[in-house]
């Protein structure tokens, strides 16, 4: 009788650790969700699997941009610009958000493991960049001061190490064997790479004979490529593993986020002010079509089972669903407050997040 008592009492506590452990995963059923940071407001939520918002997720803080999830789902965090600050949130709801203060203008958000690396931009004025010739010359305040890489230890939920940038630090993307880190500088027209442990420059590479702006970066799934974007000068750079540049490839006007789908075979750039979502061969770099798309498209995400993209068009107030073997818009979720940024749980490949 008692040990009866004993095994009923063990699988209890069985059956409450493994629900504990699978916490994280609940918003996850089915195909998945994506989080959208929006910049005049919070963080919505949509499920994959009707393609319609599901609710909000609280962050404790205003005007989030940057966004990304940890690999197990527990973690959302995100970069809030009015607030100088990141949310790191608990997506099982169990816990309220915790509120890590990372410096001025934090923009980019990356995760690796249990530690957050953020873009943050102390001479950031946060407006649109100039068109024309003053575009290469915006601010000279903005070409002295250096932008900044933030790294926080989630576990801890403190800045464990802060790495000095070039100026106005953007997109930030992690090398194929997870040593190295690389940044583009917009300010600055460079790229830069560190040692990921040290926070140590190991490499500047200079953009400015290729154009002006760089501000998206991303690597294969092989990693033997890279490409950046060239805002200002309507421009997709890609570069070899040794981060010489191979090839010059022009797009439509301010191209920002990018991404390769998870084949490798094809690179996808949201272009800004052209309104479209261009799609380039990665093997050849023809391209392959220009999808219209809505205003001030900068991010996107693959949904994890690699079917659909969805893009989020701020000034336009919308999340475009895009039908990757098609390449057709099929759906438009109307949201209100400029939506930034998308990741997904499972996560996927895309402009700010890698599976």
């Amino acid at each position: 009788m008692k040990q009866a008592m004993i095994n009923r009492n063990l699988s209890k506590l069985l059956i409450l650790s493994i629900s504990i452990l699978l916490a994280p995963y609940a918003l996850a059923e089915g195909k998945g969700v994506a989080y959208v940071s929006n910049q005049n407001g919070g963080v919505e939520i949509i499920d994959l699997e009707t393609m319609e918002f599901t609710g909000s997720m609280e962050t404790g803080a205003k005007g989030p941009r940057g966004i990304g999830i940890t690999s197990n789902g527990k973690w959302l965090v995100t970069a809030n610009k009015d607030d100088s600050n990141i949310s790191v949130v608990d997506t099982s709801g169990a816990t309220p958000p915790k509120l890590v203060v990372v410096g001025k203008n934090p923009e980019f958000v990356r995760i690796k493991g249990d530690r957050a690396f953020i873009t943050y931009e102390p001479s950031s004025k946060s407006g649109p960049p100039k068109a024309g010739p003053e575009a290469a010359k915006e601010d000279d305040d903005d070409d002295k001061i250096p932008g900044h890489i933030a790294i926080v230890d989630l576990k801890k939920g403190k800045v464990v190490m802060d790495i000095v940038g070039k100026p106005e630090t953007e997109g930030l993307e992690f090398t194929k064997d997870g040593k190295k880190m690389v940044v583009a500088n917009e300010s600055d027209n460079s790229l830069t790479v560190h040692d990921l442990k040290t926070g140590k420059l190991l490499k500047t590479i200079p953009v400015s004979a290729y154009g002006n702006r760089p501000r998206g970066i991303k690597v294969s799934p092989d990693g033997k490529t890279y490409a950046a974007t060239l805002e200002i000068s309507n421009k997709l750079l890609i570069l070899n593993d040794k981060f010489e540049v191979i090839k010059e490839i022009p797009t439509g006007m301010f191209p920002y986020g990018l991404s390769f789908d998870r084949a490798g075979d094809r690179i996808f750039v949201a272009v800004n002010k052209a309104k479209l979502l261009q799609v380039f061969d990665a093997k050849t770099f023809e391209k392959i079509k220009d999808i219209p798309t809505g205003d001030r498209c900068w991010h996107f995400s693959f949904t994890p089972d690699d079917q659909q993209l969805l893009l989020a068009c701020g000034k336009s107030n919308e999340i475009l669903v895009i039908d990757t073997t098609k390449l057709e818009v099929t759906k438009r979720i109307a949201d209100q407050d400029m939506p930034w940024g998308i990741v997904t749980y499972p996560k996927s490949m895309g402009s700010i997040d890698n599976p």
